[in-house]
């Protein structure tokens, strides 16, 4: 919800501070506008980014965090004011008359008895309560959680783990009322790859039968809200301006829009030839259904790789 890896390199200044209890970590970035097509020898677009998470270990089994976020367009500079390491940026966005796409969140992960993690997290783009009591799904409360679980050694079978995951975010969180500061970087999403207007649901089994073996098993089932184009705005794409929404200021629910299922099902074979290097096999079948009034349209992808990998992590996309 907060910053994933799913996105393109960029440039970025990273502090990380550890006193106590507590650990704190500073991020600036440089970004890319995003744009229609490659223009050749022209400079791209730059946009910038300032973040700031702070947790502490409450006990030995719980953490809990706070996290703030800024995403700025300017003419190529940095807003100078926005690198003050410390946290809460209200009072500069104030200053700096708060143009700028803000979000912020929480986080926590609780170990129970040595052998499950509960894990979750909680962002807001913007919020008012009284809107969200309301009841009438007003679309600027626009906020995301996840809330996920694992279970090592499950069922007392050694090297057997298990995780299940929620994601669920509103239409329009993370989009701005311009296209430059949004939560994008190089057209891609800073956070989560379906951006917004979606439910997720993702379970994950891990064994290890051998030391140089592993078989990893992943289920995942989405429901997504869609735009039917670049002029209609139903809130899942965040390129677009949250000023070109559709269909007035309330109404707008997850799934609003035209909406699609997805679901997914992946097997992996992997075995430690030497030290860091590994022989794998991957299947992988997907199958999307969209509701397009007035017609319903399937399509399904069958996928199998295989290769080697040595001393690196696995890239994955399952989307």
């Amino acid at each position: 919800m907060f910053l994933s890896d799913f996105g393109n390199n960029n440039l970025f200044l990273r502090l990380n501070t550890r006193i106590w209890k507590f650990n704190y970590q500073n991020l600036f970035m440089e970004l890319t506008n995003a744009y229609q097509s490659n223009p050749g020898d022209d400079l791209l677009g730059k946009k910038y980014a300032a973040m700031h998470h702070l947790d502490i270990n409450l006990t030995k089994w719980l953490n809990v965090g706070v996290f703030e976020g800024v995403v700025f367009g300017r003419t190529n500079r940095f807003e100078l004011g926005y690198l003050v390491p410390v946290i809460f940026y209200r009072s500069v966005e104030r200053d700096q008359g708060s143009p700028d796409n803000a979000v912020v969140g929480m986080d926590f992960k609780a170990n129970i008895a040595r052998t499950a993690q509960v894990y979750g997290q909680l962002l807001f783009d913007e919020f008012k309560l009284s809107e969200l009591t309301g009841g009438n799904n007003w679309w600027a409360n626009k906020f995301g959680y996840q809330l996920g679980a694992k279970y090592i050694d499950a069922f007392t079978v050694k090297n057997l783990d298990l995780q299940l995951e929620l994601n669920r975010v509103r239409p329009y969180t993370y989009s701005h009322y311009d296209s430059v500061a949004n939560y994008t970087h190089y057209n891609q999403p800073l956070a989560h790859p379906l951006m917004a207007n979606f439910n997720e649901w993702i379970g994950v089994a891990r064994y290890r039968p051998a030391p140089k073996w592993m078989i990893e098993g992943r289920a995942m089932y989405y429901m997504q809200g869609l735009d039917s184009n670049r002029t209609v705005n139903f809130g899942s794409n965040i390129f677009l301006p949250s000023t070109t929404r559709t269909g007035g200021d309330y109404g707008h629910e997850v799934g609003s829009g035209w909406k699609t299922n997805a679901a997914m099902l992946s097997l992996l074979l992997s075995y430690e030839l030497k030290e860091n290097l590994f022989l794998e096999f991957m299947g992988m079948l997907r199958k999307q259904r969209y509701d397009t009034p007035p017609a319903v349209a399937t399509k399904s992808s069958t996928i199998f790789n295989f290769g080697l990998r040595w001393n690196i992590g696995r890239r994955d996309f399952y989307f």
